[in-house]
């Protein structure tokens, strides 16, 4: 498997485990840290956007090295 697909693979785990721990959280205090949750999920969103965009380009180099040969 691609380095890149790990990475997806280990955010979408990490999201879900997170979303566990603020469940529990807020099932024994009753208070939401809302700005945990907003950061936590712009940054991994963020984080997928950049390796998305890394992806691409490099897709994009292959493909014009192969159109040159």
């Amino acid at each position: 498997m691609r380095f890149s697909k790990k990475i997806v693979v280990l955010i979408v785990t990490l999201n879900i485990v997170f979303t566990a721990a603020i469940l529990a959280v807020f099932w024994h205090t009753g208070n939401e840290p809302g700005v945990l949750v907003g950061a936590w999920f712009t940054f991994t969103t963020g984080e997928l956007w950049a390796l998305s965009k890394v992806t691409r380009e490099k897709n994009k180099l292959k493909k014009e090295s192969e159109e040159l040969k």
